[in-house]
């Protein structure tokens, strides 16, 4: 089967072109503007953008897939909390695009949600508990699932996911753990929040856990996530133990001090068991894919 994946010049969509290119399985890889991503064939690339209602409908048109993974999605918190108007233009009206055609042309959809639909208040999480967001980026996340929640067309899986990290090509954006690893390497005092708890995905497991719904046309919502659940100071910490670096330049603060200006849940987490069961699951600990780091 091909699969359409959108967002493909992210960190997230470059991991599932990798996993899919090694498995020789055939797809066809979206993206705003030029591909960014020199291993992704550029006869497997198509510009899109899904706030585009022409622009799916022509690459749909052309090109034969039974799947669509949407990794595509404004993702900056504090940006959303500014331009709400974009936020929820790529957001929510890209995935009302993407949910019309994949129940036109009969596909199954994979859209990537997040913790931040929780209020982190009952941390970690199931599946079915209610959500509370708390930030204009976590509502917008939040309506975009609800177009699959509530609409008729039910081939679809929703798989919210917490911190992706790992290694990519020409990203827009770094990652918190690339970020701090980085910053350790070079002696930079790091002010961490202690009062934030997460459970940080390697983006290769999800990439894995995203080809794995749209193959067996999974239903529902699934939770994925790293294995542990600790604070964002603990996950900076345990960098700076894993490389040898010096962990005394690392400070705990409260998020109060940082004047974000989105609020934040103080603690996600998941319960994978879910995904572990029906999906086959199964997530590396921080430490290994520190190891993969490395390389």
């Amino acid at each position: 089967m091909s699969i359409l994946i959108t967002g493909s010049n992210g960190l997230l969509g470059q991991k599932i072109v990798a996993q899919l290119l090694n498995a020789g399985k055939p797809f066809v890889a979206t993206s705003l503007g030029e591909n960014r991503n020199p291993d992704c064939p550029e006869e497997m690339y198509r510009p899109m953008d899904i706030t585009s209602y022409y622009d799916v409908q022509d690459v749909l048109d052309e090109n034969k897939v039974k799947a669509i993974i949407n990794t595509a999605a404004m993702t900056n918190v504090d940006e959303c909390e500014e331009d709400e108007e974009n936020c929820r233009m790529i957001n929510v009206e890209g995935v009302e695009n993407l949910y019309e055609f994949a129940s036109i042309f009969d596909l199954h959809l994979t859209h990537v949600s997040t913790d931040f639909v929780f209020d982190g208040e009952n941390g970690p999480y199931k599946e079915d508990d209610k959500r509370n967001p708390l930030s204009i980026y976590a509502k917008s996340k939040r309506d975009s699932e609800n177009i699959l929640m509530r609409g008729e067309y039910r081939d679809w899986a929703i798989l919210r996911t917490i911190i992706v990290y790992g290694q990519g090509n020409n990203l827009s954006r770094s990652n918190i753990v690339l970020w701090a690893k980085e910053a350790l390497k070079e002696g930079k005092e790091l002010t961490i929040v202690n009062d934030q708890f997460r459970a940080p995905t390697w983006a290769d497991d999800l990439a894995a856990a995203c080809i794995k719904s749209a193959q067996m046309r999974a239903n529902g919502v699934f939770h994925i996530s790293g294995p542990e659940t600790f604070s964002v100071y603990e996950l900076v910490c345990r960098i700076a133990d894993f490389y040898g670096y010096d962990k005394s330049l690392v400070t705990p603060v409260s998020s109060e001090t940082l004047n974000q200006k989105a609020k934040r849940p103080p603690k996600t987490g998941f319960d994978i068991t879910k995904a572990r069961n029906l999906l086959g699951y199964k997530p590396h600990s921080l430490e290994e894919t520190l190891k993969l780091l490395e390389n």
